[in-house]
């Protein structure tokens, strides 16, 4: 592996840069420069989170600079990867990102009293087609399969899931390597697991599927 450089940490819907506080902290201690990275989750657009991310970025430095984003955060990534990349940028880890859709966020869309939930950049991405990334950044992409969370009271979600997001929403074409965990969607903010699994292949570009005793699916 090589020396930890700088990972900027992008939150998801109706969160802000504070809820990984723990998982900060856990990476400053392996060396790393963390950075969170907070913007309008719910009221902002997509591409104004993802443009305002590649302003972060780029303004700090030469890099390599890593990406960790966590539900809606991980689709701001892939909006920025797609639209603006920062050529910092070496690789990516989304936790939890619905980038093939979401099946909870479209059953709230359908409801008019519920539908302010889901947030403007969450029906952005879920009412356009896969933006286009190019292979110059390492994507890896994490899932959990631990069924607890306020998506099991919307119909129909798909499983296995973390509880809101399904696993087969997780995955993201072309992608270099995809993980499943024994974890929630809220657990990921937290779990030790998700932070080494993350941390493996943002330094060698795969996960480690002997450690986590997961399939390479």
């Amino acid at each position: 592996m090589t020396t930890p450089g700088d990972i900027v940490l992008v939150h998801g819907l109706w969160m802000h840069g504070w809820v990984f506080a723990l998982q900060r902290r856990r990476l400053q201690q392996r060396g790393w420069r963390t950075h969170a990275f907070s913007y309008r989750s719910v009221r902002g657009t997509l591409d104004g989170a993802a443009d305002a991310l590649a302003e972060f970025v780029a303004a700090m430095g030469d890099g390599p600079v890593y990406l960790l984003g966590h539900s809606l955060g991980g689709l701001v990534v892939l909006d920025m990867l797609a639209r603006r990349r920062p050529p910092q940028v070496a690789r990516a880890v989304l936790l939890g990102a619905p980038c093939q859709g979401s099946h909870s966020a479209a059953v709230l869309l359908r409801l008019p009293l519920l539908r302010g939930l889901v947030g403007r950049g969450l029906a952005q991405w879920l009412a356009r087609p896969l933006p286009q990334v190019d292979g110059a950044v390492d994507i890896g992409t994490i899932a959990g399969n631990r069924p607890l969370g306020s998506g099991r009271l919307l119909p129909g979600l798909p499983r296995p899931n973390d509880g809101m997001v399904a696993v087969s929403e997780t995955h993201w074409p072309g992608a270099r390597d995809h993980i499943v965990l024994k974890v929630t969607h809220s657990q990921m903010l937290v779990s030790r697991a998700c932070l080494e699994q993350a941390q493996h292949f943002l330094l060698t570009g795969a996960f480690n599927h002997r450690a986590a005793g997961a399939p390479l699916v």
